[in-house]
């Protein structure tokens, strides 16, 4: 029996990516639906108001006929049928705005948006306080007009005696209560007045934020837009028994969206926005916190019960505090925050998961037997009930998942004295978001489900993630990227949110207004990326001796991850000295990738050790202390390869030796002094010896092979200061790049120059004498250079410390 298989089909392949700009459709063709109470209500205000003075006229004169009091109310009172016919063709405005597109648009974009443009000239805060002022005032004629009526007044002296009028109408005893609730009520006005703040409330149509606003969060804004769905359609899920899911935290570093992503929904469902500060609930009285808590739910059930629902978002939400115990999970990544500040900036070269080994070896637990993801400083254990006071968590929490008691005083008290049972509460429907990006902060019992039922991270954007958001924010301004240079800009910042990509492309904009341009340029955005990265360079100016030893010193860091690290490229070298650093070579990943291989650590320590071999090389076999920073982080992972991660000599893992007491074993970085002297005792530290030794001499060999590349990126340095990584791959390939031009650098010309320079450089270095030649520039005039060489050397300097001056003739290139 044979089996005929179908020839394999082949898939197409995929197309390539198209940017399509992003369509603003924010603003509704239609008005939405207004509901009824909101067409009626001023309706209703305006025949009460009439019905009032009707029972005026018949108070003043009791034998007056009802009808004679409607008609004369009518006479005297006519402005109010214009207040009601103005109402009127207002409510039928809005009705026809509803149902039809065009004259909608006429009117919001036409007649609406003219006046909103003129008036748009003045500043937001005149603006605002000009409505202020001009709706008090409104208010207050409108109140005068009403009570001059009553009392038969001026309107302006009656407003004056409303609060004598009201008392002077009061019963003796109501009088005297109120004189009691005003004693009690300094203190509830008070309390009252340091309760307020901190909440912050946009009704619908308030904010113009949709979905398609937030950019490089597709995966974790379609499990937001499922919530939302339960939001908006909740019989779904409750008819079927289950019931609506009614917290969301959106956890990760800062600048990831959460909170852009929060006024999204927000905008999308059309449902009131109640953006809370937690800070506000930290106060100096006790219970003033307590207060602001249910003062917040009592508005959010108000709400809820007007719209249907009522979405609540509270940002850094690690500021409500914690209970005393810390959160296990989110990965169990507690990194302090001192281990990315002084002292690690020579990292910035290695792989991120190179760099996060070193970082997390540095750390010491307060006590050997801590798990991972548990934090026990002071700062965390020291908040006690919660920073916003005693009790102010705890009332959030209740608030969050409690018992609902009935609403209304006679549906509670009434119809339980009648034996009747009180009618239950409605269904609130309310959607708790929150945004940290210190999830292990949070109290345990916010996290749990009927609180926070779903948990989101909110990383770094895919490559794709970031590309779009690029796109979204070149799109506002003119600029001149291609497609191909996009997608490079998102290869080189793997790690940009969209905060930082905002602010980058903000940054390359002033530059180019800066030099008199309108339109943004590829080096506008390598410069304004450099800027952001690295910082402004502090205002120092190397002696030439110094600044061309750490352009050797970076230039081998550079040549040898180029030549043998090929899971990174590079990202930026410069020699610009910052805060704690005198130079840097910082790499990237070109594509994501979760596992990692002795190999790619091996050229991770090779790269590291480039700058001892190179300063050993080209400085007749000194070197300076720059490289104990880059020595710590290869003996750091070599010792994890050899001793823990099976990529050595030997199988047997070290990090059980501790638990068993065997060998002094341990983490690097986990124990105290003895420890660390232990482990690297006997056999274990003899093989990192010799593992580190043979990987030195493979990178003196392999900076021995290239020494004329380490020369050429040396000399862009000193030129340029500042490289991006497509530059330094340009000079040692010899070919254009972006800004920098590397074909000048594989001349012989070059080479004779660069040689020359480098040997004064050392006979400087050597005798703490200048540099008597100037650095070579790419013009061909070799000669020229040669010539003040041999000038240099006929005369030499005072103290005759050159190596011109001694009459010691230059050696060859080869031998030097």
């Amino acid at each position: 029996m044979s089996l005929d298989w179908p020839d394999p089909v082949v898939p197409p392949p995929p197309p390539a990516p198209i940017h399509v700009p992003v369509v603003d459709d924010r603003e509704p063709a239609k008005r939405k639906k207004m509901q009824l109470w909101d067409r009626v209500k001023f309706l209703i205000l305006l025949v009460g108001l009439f019905w009032f003075f009707v029972w005026a006229e018949i108070s003043d004169n009791p034998i007056l006929p009802f009808g004679d009091a409607v008609r004369e109310t009518a006479k005297h009172k006519w402005y109010l049928f214009v207040l009601f016919g103005v109402e009127v063709i207002r409510q039928i405005h809005y009705l026809i705005s509803e149902h039809w597109a065009r004259y909608n648009r006429f009117w919001t974009e036409k007649v609406f948006g003219g006046i909103a443009r003129r008036t748009g000239r003045l500043k937001d805060y005149t603006r605002y306080r000009l409505a202020r002022v001009f709706k008090t005032i409104a208010f207050l004629v409108i109140l005068a007009l009403v009570l001059g009526q009553f009392f038969d007044l001026p309107p302006a002296q009656a407003l004056f005696e409303l609060p004598s009028r009201f008392f002077d109408a009061l019963p003796f005893i109501l009088q005297m209560s109120f004189y009691l609730l005003f004693a009690v009520g300094q203190f509830a006005a008070i309390f009252w007045f340091l309760s307020r703040g901190g909440v912050d409330t946009y009704f619908p149509d308030d904010i113009k934020t949709r979905y398609s606003d937030v950019w490089g969060q597709d995966a974790v804004l379609e499990r937001v837009k499922e919530n939302m769905m339960y939001l908006e359609e909740p019989e779904k899920i409750e008819e079927k028994g289950g019931y609506v899911p009614g917290g969301i935290l959106l956890w990760g570093p800062p600048g990831t969206g959460k909170t852009l992503m929060a006024e999204a929904v927000a905008g999308e469902t059309g449902k009131p926005y109640v953006f809370v500060d937690p800070g506000a609930f930290t106060n100096m009285f006790m219970g003033v916190g307590i207060l602001k808590v249910k003062s917040l739910f009592r508005k959010l059930r108000k709400l809820a019960l007007r719209y249907g629902g009522v979405i609540v978002f509270y940002d850094e939400a690690d500021s409500l505090g914690n209970r005393g115990s810390m959160t296990p999970g989110f990965g169990g990544q507690v990194m302090s925050p001192s281990a990315w500040g002084d002292g690690y900036d020579d990292l910035r070269w290695l792989s991120p998961e190179s760099q996060q080994i070193i970082l997390r070896s540095s750390l010491s637990s307060s006590t050997p037997h801590d798990t991972p993801g548990r934090r026990r400083d002071g700062i965390i254990a020291g908040m006690g009930m919660g920073g916003g006071g005693m009790g102010t968590l705890q009332a959030l929490l209740t608030e969050m998942s409690g018992l609902k008691k009935p609403r209304g005083f006679i549906n509670r008290h009434v119809r339980r004295a009648l034996g009747m049972r009180p009618k239950p509460p409605p269904k609130y429907r309310i959607l708790t978001m929150m945004a940290t990006n210190m999830p292990q902060a949070l109290d345990e019992a916010l996290l749990r489900p009927g609180r926070l039922d779903r948990i989101y991270k909110v990383g770094y954007p895919s490559k794709e993630g970031r590309k779009r958001t690029y796109w979204g924010y070149l799109d506002k301004v003119q600029h001149a990227l291609t497609e191909a240079d996009v997608d490079k800009l998102a290869t080189i910042t793997p790690y940009a949110t969209g905060a930082i990509i905002k602010d980058t492309v903000n940054e390359a904009l002033i530059t180019a207004i800066r030099n008199g341009r309108d339109t943004i340029t590829w080096p506008d955005v390598i410069k304004a990326k450099h800027l952001k990265e690295l910082g402004p360079p502090e205002d120092v100016e190397y002696i030439r001796r110094e600044r061309h030893a750490v352009a050797i010193h970076e230039a081998c860091h550079a040549v040898a991850a180029y030549r043998i690290r090929h899971h990174l490229t590079i990202d930026l070298a410069t020699i610009e000295k910052g805060g704690t650093y005198l130079g840097m070579v910082s790499s990237i990943k070109p594509e994501d990738q979760f596992t990692h291989w002795r190999t790619e650590y091996e050229s991770d320590i090779i790269v590291s050790l480039a700058s001892l071999a190179g300063e050993r090389m080209f400085f007749e076999g000194d070197n300076s202390s720059g490289v104990s920073g880059d020595l710590e982080s290869a003996t750091t992972i070599a010792t994890l390869m050899e001793g823990y991660w099976g990529m050595g000599s030997t199988v047997a893992s070290h990090a059980i030796t501790q638990k068993v007491g065997v060998g002094g074993g341990g983490r690097p970085g986990g124990g105290d002094e003895k420890e660390e002297r232990e482990l690297l005792k006997g056999s274990l530290g003899e093989r990192i010896e010799e593992n580190l030794a043979e990987l030195l001499r493979q990178a003196e060999r392999l900076l021995t092979e290239h020494r004329l590349e380490v020369l050429a990126v040396a000399h862009a340095l000193e030129t340029h200061k500042t490289l991006a990584g497509e530059d330094v791959v340009a000079v040692i390939e010899g070919r254009q790049g972006s800004i920098v031009d590397g074909r000048p650098y594989k001349t012989e010309a070059f080479a004779e120059q660069a040689e020359v320079y480098h040997a004064m450089a050392v006979s400087a270095h050597r005798d703490h004498a200048s540099v008597e030649i100037p650095l070579p520039k790419l013009n061909g005039h070799v000669h020229e250079l040669i010539e003040v060489a041999g000038v240099a050397h006929e005369n030499g300097h005072e103290n005759g410390s050159s190596r011109a001056s001694t009459g010691e003739p230059l050696p060859p290139p080869a031998e030097r």
